[in-house]
């Protein structure tokens, strides 16, 4: 026995050095799963709660989530062992936490009560930070806009200004693939909840068979509308709603800017499909600070890929060894920044970082957009056949003077396919990012306008917009535009593009039918993009009236596709001449 305790005393002595070591080199993270709060209304939320061990009092990182609170687990030690408290919520209705789940309904308050409570909790010092992307980005929007008096800094990454203009719909079309896409992979877990609450069930001893539940019977028919509205009902109401009104007004962050007075980092994404919100939302809080200090602290970062894709190769394209982009590691040194005050890449000066693409490299600048950028009117030219890339289709800063029309028809039951771009979040049926487009090119309902062989590097940097005077047949149709980067070797790598839908021409708030034949003008926002268009390359734009599944299918008659199912071919004509000088605008930047 003695020589067992002897035996032990000496492993005890021989590791206690490294024990020491070890305990001096991993800092220590403390950890509460679970935590309880309470929302006004009575509903209990769950948090996961992450600190330093031992004393003193952290800056709270707050991330409220409908994606599983587990998942922040990663960041939350890491941002731990630097000095922050993390607080890692699920939002209402979703995994741990209590309540109905309905998009963006309970994140004004709920997120108004999470910080308030947060900053409160036992070793946090008062101030409270937001971070995450796409819905959780807007967990941190709608909190913002409360303006809870302990929110002191805000990291929304990729998501929307505005939930009708850019999250379900854009220029007055439905977004049908992210719509549907996203709504399908979020039902899952409202069906895990609803499965284990009936399956609990219990009459005396026995537990009811789950058919005998009337809420389960949408398992039965998982198409029909019963099904969507136990499982989405917002997704009705998204339909319900086609128009800018009072629905989506309640959550509008553009019309609330004022109320987020606190430094922001807004990390925005080339091919992300909330790529025009987040651009706005930085613009907007900018423009809408009450003071120097809050407008020196708005920062901007444009990455690429966001939904579409992270890493060196997003899409088809390798974009280098640069490209890759840690939002942990940036996320962390901006609340270094920001609340520890490191003097990191955050005290350069230098408010906006972008990725340039084509020279696929990062670069710093005083403002967004660049004040340098020149709009640059690229006129559209031809002998009235630009369909299809075989056309005669050209671009010129050149304005045009007389000119045949181009006209192709626009048949719903044969739209024209989706082909990367800002998609989500299907990539296994759907990829996004850069795609040749020689499938879209090859059609006839398809015009294809393109610049010469460029003799020098052209960079465009900025808002992108299509200025098109265009009729139609019908008494509604959609028009759309893209811009696209074309090689030496005739692949076209798409950019950005964008929609819109006649009737909401002048304001997505109010339909306006069309007179068919008469001329109209159209200005079709086709977001930004950064990027270079090499010496030999060409600048091509195409437009036409479909982008399916990732819109939904224009019907040609004034009706939606979710309600009707009647439609009708139309004959539509983009002119270009002295009178109706349809052009391509783009920013471009000096080199």
């Amino acid at each position: 026995m003695l020589k067992k305790v002897l035996s032990s005393l000496t492993l005890a002595v021989v590791l206690a050095p490294c024990i020491a070591a070890l305990a001096q080199t991993e800092p220590q993270v403390i950890v509460e799963h679970n935590v309880a709060m309470k929302t006004r209304d009575g509903v209990t939320l769950y948090a996961d709660v992450y600190r330093p061990a031992g004393d003193g009092t952290f800056p709270v990182l707050l991330q409220r989530t409908p994606y599983n609170k587990d998942n922040t687990a990663t960041f939350a030690r890491m941002a731990a062992e630097h000095g922050f408290m993390v607080v890692a919520q699920d939002v209402r209705g979703r995994y741990t936490s209590e309540g109905e789940r309905y998009t963006f309904k309970y994140e004004i308050n709920d997120g108004y009560d999470t910080v308030e409570w947060a900053a409160a909790l036992p070793h946090s010092n008062g101030k409270v930070g937001m971070f995450g992307g796409s819905y959780v980005g807007a967990t941190v929007m709608l909190a913002a806009i409360s303006h809870p008096p302990h929110l002191a800094g805000i990291c929304p990454v990729v998501t929307a200004s505005n939930y009708h203009e850019n999250w379900t719909y854009q220029g007055g079309a439905f977004e049908q693939w992210f719509n549907e896409s996203w709504t399908s992979g979020l039902a899952q877990d409202t069906l895990n909840r609803m499965v284990r609450e009936h399956t609990n069930a219990v009459v005396g001893s026995t537990v009811l068979p789950l058919t005998q539940y009337p809420l389960y019977n949408f398992h039965l028919d998982p198409g029909s509308p019963a099904a969507t509205s136990t499982l989405a009902p917002y997704f009705l109401d998204w339909l319900a709603h086609p128009t800018y009104d009072s629905y989506w007004k309640q959550w509008a962050i553009d019309e609330n800017y004022a109320n987020i007075q606190v430094p922001a980092l807004t990390i925005a994404a080339w091919y992300d499909l909330f790529q025009g919100g987040s651009l706005r939302n930085y613009l907007g809080m900018k423009a809408h600070a009450g003071n120097e200090a809050a407008r020196n602290g708005q920062h901007l970062i444009v990455i690429i890929g966001g939904h579409s894709g992270f890493g060196r190769k997003v899409g088809d394209v390798d974009f280098g060894p640069d490209a890759p982009f840690d939002e942990n590691a940036i996320t962390l040194a901006w609340y270094e920044y920001l609340f520890q005050g490191k003097q990191n890449e955050f005290a350069n000066g230098k408010p906006v970082k972008i990725f340039v693409m084509g020279e696929n490299k990062w670069r710093y600048e005083d403002s967004w957009p660049l004040e340098r950028a020149k709009q640059t009117h690229y006129f559209l030219h031809s002998a009235g056949k630009a369909n299809s890339a075989s056309g005669d289709g050209a671009l010129s800063i050149s304005a045009a003077r007389s000119e045949a029309a181009d006209s192709f028809v626009y048949d719903p039951a044969n739209p024209v396919p989706t082909v990367g771009g800002p998609l989500c979040c299907d990539p296994m049926h759907l990829p996004g990012g850069p795609r040749d487009q020689k499938q879209v090119e090859a059609r006839n309902d398809v015009l294809v306008y393109s610049t010469p062989p460029l003799e020098q590097d052209v960079e465009v940097t900025g808002p992108v917009t299509l200025d098109l005077f265009a009729k139609s047949s019908a008494v509604d149709t959609d028009f759309t535009g893209k811009l696209v980067d074309v090689g030496p070797d005739g692949v076209a790598h798409n950019l950005t593009e964008g929609i819109l839908r006649a009737r909401f021409r002048n304001s997505t708030s109010t339909a306006e039918p069309i007179t068919p034949g008469k001329v109209y003008e159209y200005k079709i926002d086709l977001w930004s993009t950064s990027n270079v268009f090499l010496k030999g390359h060409r600048i091509r734009l195409e437009v036409s009236s479909s982008n399916f599944p990732r819109f939904d299918r224009n019907l040609n008659t004034g009706k939606d596709a979710a309600t009707s199912a009647v439609f009708v071919k139309a004959t539509n004509t983009i002119l270009h001449d002295a009178e109706h000088p349809s052009a391509l605008l783009l920013p471009v930047a000096a080199r």
